[in-house]
């Protein structure tokens, strides 16, 4: 269930909605004239999420290569990979 607060209670209240933010993995939303306005969450939340944005949009250009055809077999893949260490 997402939190709501108005931004009233950002200033008022900041150290508790800190803790808010370490203590919950999910976005605090953060109201203005009773209308949405920002998303807070903390920086380790953040870092999480921007990994999986980035491990997503890697596997999206994986599956990309695969139905273009573009993927050798494992063999010569790891193969290439010795090659290139040995030179």
């Amino acid at each position: 269930m997402p939190n709501i607060i108005p931004n009233i209670d950002l200033l008022e209240n900041y150290n508790a909605i800190s803790e808010l933010c370490h203590k919950y993995p999910e976005p605090i939303f953060i109201t203005k004239n009773g209308a949405g306005d920002l998303a807070l969450m903390s920086v380790e939340t953040y870092e999480l999420l921007a990994g999986k944005i980035e491990l997503y949009s890697l596997l999206g250009e994986g599956l990309d290569q695969v139905k273009q055809g573009k993927v050798k077999p494992i063999k010569g893949a790891i193969n290439s990979i010795r090659e290139k260490i040995n030179q």
